[in-house]
C-alpha cells in the first residue's frame, strides 16, 4: 500500500461487495485499479478469475503493462480488454446458441455503410448511409432491435430507416457476420435469454473492475448486471463530471443506478489530484460548480499554487494562432518547457486545427493533430488491406465480402446471402464454401459461376504474389491487379467530385509505392556506396498488413506540440496547455439561450450545456503547469466574419482575483528571446562548417 493515500487504500481494500470509486481528473485511478488486481490475488482471488474492462485498446494495454510490473507473472492470467473484446470471448464460445459459428466476421465501418446501403436498394449515397449507420449504432446501444425501432419511430423517416435496419440484420445473421454495436447487444441476449450461459460467467468472475465508468451506455450496464449478478462483487471507477460522451450512447443514469440495483454499494471518493496546480484546479472546480451533482466532491492539491490561469483575448481566429505560438515560444525560451511534446493546443472542433497548423508550420514548430486519421483508415486503403488479407488468409470472411463487393462484379446480396446460410450451416468460411460440391443445389449456375470465377481470381493472385520478389516486380504486379479489376474507374463512378476521386486514386498509388518499396531489391545510393535491399515476395509483405495499425500509435513518442479536439485529449495530461476558442457557440457549442429562457425543450438543451460545462471541465484538467484560455471577438462563420463574445466558462472559472491577462510587451519579449535562441544557434552551425571546412 506504499505510495497510495488514505481514499486510494480504502478503494483498493473493499473486495467483498459492489464499489463505486469516483475517481477525480488526475486522482490515481489507474493505479487503483492495478493495485486492487494486486490485492485480489493476494486474497485468493485467481487471476483468470478477474476482469478488468477498459474503453479502448491502448488504455487496456497500459493496465496490462502496470498490471505486469506492480504483481508480476501473476498478472498474466488476468483478462484485462475493451468491452467490445470481452463480448467476442463471451461470442466465440458460448455464441453457437444464438446461431453464430466460433469464427464469425466482425465487419468494420466501411462494411457496414456498404451493407446499409445495399439493403436500402443500392441508390442511397455514402453520406447518408453513414448518417443511417450512426442511427442505427444509436438504437442497438439503446438496446432496441428492429422491431422495436419501428414500434417507437418518431416520424415516416424513422418508420423507413428501421424497416432498412430489418433488412441490415437479415444480410448479417446470413453472412455469419457483426457490427462493433453487435459485440455488446449480442452478449447482452447470449446472458439474459440463456440462463446456463450466464450461471457459467457469474460463477467464472471472482471479481469485475471497469474502467471510465461514466462513458458507459445502456446495453452495457445491463451487460454488467448480468455478469455479477446479485452477489456484485465488482468496482466501478469513474467520474460523472468528465462523461463527454452523452452523443454516443453514453448516459449518466448508470451511475444514478448503482445505489439503486445495489443498495449496499460502497462509495469512495478520490479528490486529491496529482497532475495540476491548485491554480488550475481551482479554474476546474468552479466550471463544474453550476451542474447538478450525483455524489459531490471537490479537487485538491498539494503541488502548490502555481502560475494563475491566464485569459488571453484575440482579435480574430489568426491572431489567437499566433498568439498561441507565441506563448509556447515564449514558454519554451524560458526553460519552462523543454520539448515540444510539453505543449498542447486544444479544441471543440476538428475545423479550428487548420489555422494553428498554419501558424506552427510558418514559426517551424513540428506538430501532430491528434485523433487525425491514419493514412491505413482512409477507405480506399482499406479495400486493397481487404485484397491482400485475402490472399494471405482465404478464411478472412469480413476480407472476402469486401474483396467480392468492392469493386462491384455482378454478386448481389442474394447471392452472398445464401452462400453465408450455406457456410454457417456446414460451418465453413465463405471462401471455403466456394468450391463445395453441395453449394449448387443452394443457387443457380450463373450465381455459382461468378462466385467460384472469383475465387480462381483470387487464387490466382496468391499464388503469383506468393512469387513476386523485389520492388520493381512488386510495382508492376500491383499495376496490373488494379487494372484488371478496374479500381480507378471504381473510385470515378464512386464519387461525385473527379477532383476527390483523383485524390483518392494518388492515395493507392503511394500505398502500392510503399508496399513495393518493402519487396526491397532496389539498389539505393548512399554517400557513393551501393547497397541492396533485401528481396521479400508480396505475399510476404501483405502478412505484415495486421501490424499497419501500430505505425500512427508510434507518433505518441515524437517531440511534437499537439494539437486535438477536447474530446480527444480525455485522458492525456501536459505540462502547458492553451485551451481555444472559448467564445460562445463554439464552448459551448450551440446552445441558445433564447430557448432556455422561453423554456423550449428546455430539458434537453440544458442537459447539452451540462455536458459542454464538463467538456471545459476535461479541458481545463488536461494541464499540470500552466494554461491559457484564448477566446477571439471576430470569428468565421461560414464565409461570413461574426462578432463574438467570449465563453460563459470563462466567468464561471471565476478567475477575477488570479487572471493574468497577457501583455503585448511580454509577447515581444518572446518573440525577442525566440529570435536570440535561433540567431545564436545559426551562429554555432555556421563557425562549426567553417572549422570543418
Amino acid at each position: 500500500m506504499s505510495g497510495l493515500n488514505l481514499a486510494q487504500q480504502e478503494a483498493v481494500n473493499y473486495l467483498h461487495g459492489p464499489c463505486l470509486v469516483l475517481a477525480g481528473a488526475g486522482s490515481g485511478k489507474t493505479r487503483v485499479i492495478t493495485h486492487k488486481i494486486g490485492r485480489l490475488i493476494q486474497s485468493g482471488v485467481e487471476g483468470k478469475r478477474i476482469l478488468a474492462i477498459t474503453f479502448t485498446n491502448k488504455a487496456a494495454a497500459e493496465m496490462r503493462e502496470r498490471a505486469r510490473a506492480l504483481i508480476g507473472r501473476e498478472a498474466k492470467d488476468v483478462v484485462i480488454c475493451t468491452f467490445h473484446a470481452l463480448g467476442v470471448r463471451l461470442l466465440r464460445q458460448d455464441g453457437q446458441v444464438l446461431g453464430l459459428k466460433p469464427q464469425f466476421s466482425i465487419l468494420d465501418q466501411d462494411d457496414v455503410t456498404s451493407i446499409i446501403r445495399d439493403a436500402a436498394g443500392g441508390t442511397t449515397d455514402a453520406a447518408t448511409a453513414r448518417q443511417w449507420q450512426w442511427t442505427i449504432s444509436l438504437w442497438k446501444n439503446m438496446g432496441l432491435n428492429a422491431q422495436q425501432a419501428e414500434a417507437q419511430a418518431k416520424d415516416d423517416n424513422e418508420r423507413v430507416l428501421a424497416r432498412i435496419m430489418g433488412k441490415y440484420e437479415e444480410r448479417l445473421a446470413a453472412y455469419q457476420s457483426v457490427d462493433f454495436d453487435d459485440l455488446i447487444g449480442l452478449p447482452l441476449k447470449l446472458l439474459h435469454q440463456h440462463e446456463e450461459v450466464r450461471a457459467k460467467w457469474q460463477k467464472h468472475l471472482g471479481h469485475v473492475l471497469v474502467d471510465e465508468y461514466q462513458d458507459t451506455n445502456a446495453t452495457q450496464y445491463e451487460l454488467l448486471k448480468l455478469l455479477v449478478g446479485e452477489r456484485g462483487r465488482f468496482t466501478a471507477v469513474g467520474d460523472d463530471d468528465q462523461s463527454i460522451y452523452g452523443w454516443r450512447g453514453a448516459t449518466l443514469d448508470n451511475l444514478k443506478r448503482l445505489p439503486q440495483d445495489w443498495p449496499q454499494l460502497k462509495v469512495i471518493k478520490l479528490e486529491q489530484n496529482y497532475r495540476s496546480t491548485s491554480a488550475i484546479l481551482r479554474a476546474a472546480n468552479n466550471v463544474i460548480q453550476p451542474n447538478p451533482k450525483l455524489f459531490p466532491k471537490t479537487l485538491f492539491s498539494e503541488l502548490g499554487e502555481g502560475e494563475p490561469v491566464r485569459v488571453v483575448d484575440c482579435d480574430n481566429e489568426e491572431h489567437e494562432a499566433d498568439r498561441a505560438v507565441a506563448r509556447i515560444q515564449s514558454l519554451r525560451a524560458n526553460g519552462a518547457g523543454k520539448d515540444w511534446k510539453d505543449f498542447a493546443i486544444l479544441y471543440r472542433a476538428n475545423h479550428q486545427a487548420r489555422v494553428f497548423e498554419q501558424a506552427l508550420r510558418k514559426a517551424q514548430i513540428p506538430y501532430k493533430v491528434s485523433g487525425g486519421q491514419s493514412f491505413f483508415d482512409r477507405a480506399e486503403i482499406r479495400d486493397l488491406c481487404a485484397w491482400l488479407r485475402l490472399w494471405v488468409n482465404t478464411d478472412d470472411d469480413p476480407a472476402f465480402l469486401r474483396a467480392v463487393t468492392t469493386p462491384k462484379r455482378g454478386i448481389g446480396h442474394q447471392t452472398l446471402g445464401a452462400l453465408g446460410e450455406f457456410a454457417g450451416k456446414y460451418r465453413l468460411s465463405l471462401y471455403g464454401a466456394l468450391f463445395s460440391s453441395s453449394l449448387p443445389s443452394v443457387m443457380s449456375a450463373r450465381a455459382l459461376g461468378s462466385l467460384q470465377e472469383f475465387g480462381r481470381f483470387v487464387n490466382d493472385l496468391e499464388y503469383r504474389a506468393r512469387h513476386t520478389l523485389g520492388a520493381e516486380d512488386a510495382r508492376r504486379f500491383l499495376t496490373d491487379w488494379l487494372k484488371d479489376i478496374g479500381y480507378e474507374q471504381h473510385l470515378l463512378d464512386s464519387e461525385d467530385s473527379e477532383k476527390v476521386a483523383a485524390s483518392r486514386w494518388s492515395n493507392v498509388m503511394d500505398f502500392c509505392d510503399w508496399m513495393a518499396q518493402r519487396c526491397g531489391g532496389q539498389i539505393e545510393d548512399t554517400a557513393g556506396v551501393q547497397v541492396a535491399s533485401e528481396r521479400k515476395s508480396l505475399l510476404e509483405v501483405a502478412q505484415t498488413i495486421a501490424l499497419l495499425s501500430t505505425i500512427s500509435e508510434r507518433e505518441q513518442d515524437q517531440n511534437v506540440v499537439t494539437l486535438s479536439t477536447l474530446h480527444a485529449s480525455k485522458g492525456l495530461e501536459w505540462p502547458h496547455v492553451v485551451l481555444a476558442g472559448c467564445v460562445e457557440g463554439l464552448l459551448p457549442f450551440k446552445i441558445d439561450d433564447d430557448d432556455i429562457n422561453r423554456g423550449q425543450t428546455s430539458e434537453g438543451i440544458l442537459q447539452r450545456l451540462q455536458e459542454e460545462r464538463r467538456l471545459m471541465y476535461v479541458g481545463i484538467t488536461r494541464a499540470q503547469r500552466t494554461l491559457a484560455v484564448s477566446w477571439m471577438k471576430r470569428r468565421k462563420k461560414g464565409r461570413e466574419t461574426v462578432a463574438a463574445t467570449p465563453s460563459r466558462f470563462i466567468a464561471e472559472m471565476a478567475l477575477d482575483k488570479a487572471t493574468v491577462r497577457e501583455d503585448p510587451r511580454e509577447k515581444l519579449k518572446a518573440l525577442r528571446a525566440e529570435f536570440a535562441l535561433k540567431s545564436a544557434a545559426s551562429a554555432a552551425a555556421a563557425a562549426a562548417a567553417a572549422k570543418g571546412g
